[in-house]
């Protein structure tokens, strides 16, 4: 796919059967994945998913083992300098020349930039209690990280990429930069709202920012859907069994078990009401569901494949 062929319709970023392999590990595994334009995308796994390696990919700093991966409608291997001026980048490390003023690295970021917005900068720039003359080196992290956002946001991206962009944050500097991220005109330009694809561990900030989750395991894509689906999927129950309870091998869409104070709990995918009925014909006296928040039912969710620790 070229430039020209490259409109409002097509994915911002698509995959097919992509693979990275690091010697003997297979860090993608065939991934096929396609992201639409627009909106706010999560992209969420556990260590070892293939999150990192696939922004890597993506951004053309790593060559695919094999599969394809375009970006814009580009090939991820073959960017132009006008191509990366299309994309914004922040990571958890907010890496910035720490001996440069604020007001220079402005500057020169203002300098490379043709499509620059001031007003942009000014307006998420100003969450922050950040003065031109001071060193990048003599700002906080939380400052870093909102420096970094109006930085990227005033560059006019068409897609916008935020790799653990929180991480080691306080709480006050966490508000600050979802505030900016949220609250501000700078996601959206003449062409269109920006894409953002948003990469956190951080399930409290996914449910308030994300329009799309996307859950990646072993280099795989998982699931793909609205949040809110998902969480759907996932239903705690919780059961009064006075005697066996049924083998956790027969436990339909089981996630998750344990028992407390006597009784069972159990979370399950993709359960209706017959799970009660379920319960009530394994001899359970009395059972009762009830929702869970997306960080129980992703967590559950990635955890049913990873071993159980061995009891002492």
């Amino acid at each position: 796919m070229n430039d020209s062929l490259f409109t409002p319709e097509a994915p911002v970023i698509h995959t097919a059967g992509l693979c990275k392999r690091y010697g003997r590990k297979l860090a993608l595994d065939h991934l096929d994945l396609q992201i639409p334009r627009g909106g706010v995308h999560a992209i969420v796994g556990a260590n070892g998913a293939g999150k990192s390696t696939l922004f890597r990919v993506l951004l053309g700093f790593l060559p695919p083992s094999a599969g394809s991966a375009t970006i814009l409608g580009r090939d991820s291997a073959r960017l132009r300098p006008q191509d990366r001026a299309r994309i914004g980048f922040v990571n958890e490390e907010h890496t910035l020349p720490g001996w440069m003023a604020v007001a220079a690295v402005t500057a020169m970021q203002r300098h490379q930039y043709p499509g620059w917005r001031q007003p942009v900068f000014d307006e998420v720039i100003g969450h922050y209690h950040v003065q031109p003359a001071q060193k990048v080196s003599q700002l906080s992290r939380g400052e870093r990280a909102g420096f970094n956002l109006a930085l990227a946001l005033a560059q006019t991206p068409e897609l916008l990429v935020l790799d653990e962009p929180t991480l080691g944050l306080d709480v006050v500097a966490k508000r600050a930069f979802l505030e900016s991220l949220l609250y501000s005109n700078a996601a959206t330009d003449g062409r269109g709202a920006c894409t953002v694809i948003y990469c956190s561990h951080q399930m409290e900030e996914i449910e308030r920012v994300a329009d799309n989750l996307i859950i990646l395991e072993r280099g795989r894509l998982k699931h793909m859907s609205a949040p809110d689906d998902f969480r759907a999927r996932v239903t705690h129950w919780v059961a009064d069994i006075p005697f066996k309870a049924p083998d956790p091998a027969q436990v339909p869409g089981l996630l998750e078990q344990q028992q407390l104070d006597g009784l069972h709990h159990y979370l399950v995918l993709d359960q209706d009401d017959s799970f009660g009925r379920f319960l009530r014909a394994s001899g359970a006296r009395s059972v009762q569901s009830m929702p869970v928040s997306l960080d129980r039912a992703v967590n559950s969710f990635l955890a049913q494949h990873h071993a159980a620790p061995i009891a002492a």
